[in-house]
């Protein structure tokens, strides 16, 4: 996986020494609110679940969840980037900044990158997204991206309705 830079933002992939930022995303509010407990609570956790999901990706799939970087202030602020799950057909985008970081415009820059990524390096012509109904912040950014709504659905194990949505993305 390469960096890819926006106006305001480096997205890269995660290392390991980005373990302590993400034990700070993966307990902050919305991500336990919106996506769920992960059960990392010591920044070893965060090291593990770097290994076994979003590296393990990069070498599996070619793909995977990037840190994003504001460049004003050379700071992680939140992650964007793509998950492959076995019960979905395509891979998904999936996003989430820190508390004060949201409602900037950041996410929606984040994911144009790894839009743009995804349909010109990783040449794929469909993409997907799901959320909780109840993130309305997220459900509104999907259809500014251009993602629209195909159904409702339970991923395996989860307990809790998502909405599956989709975009095109060949020329």
């Amino acid at each position: 996986m390469r960096t890819i830079e926006s106006k305001r933002l480096i997205l890269r992939p995660f290392t390991l020494a980005d373990a302590p930022f993400l034990l700070e995303l993966l307990n902050s509010p919305p991500w336990l609110k919106y996506i769920g407990d992960r059960g990392v609570r010591t920044v070893a956790d965060a090291e593990e679940y770097l290994r076994s999901r979003i590296i393990k990706s990069y070498g599996e799939h070619g793909f995977g969840m990037f840190v994003v970087i504001l460049k004003s202030m050379d700071k992680p602020i939140g992650s964007c980037g793509l998950v492959k799950r076995e019960t979905l057909p395509d891979a998904d985008l999936g996003f989430a900044f820190l508390p004060g970081f949201e409602g900037r415009g950041y996410g929606f820059e984040a994911a144009t990158s790894v839009l743009d990524f995804t349909k010109k390096t990783l040449r794929k012509e469909r993409l997907l997204a799901i959320t909780l109904p109840s993130n309305t912040a997220s459900v509104g950014l999907l259809k500014k991206l251009g993602f629209i709504f195909e159904k409702t659905m339970l991923l395996k194990g989860d307990e809790e309705e998502l909405q599956l949505f989709s975009i095109a993305l060949k020329d």
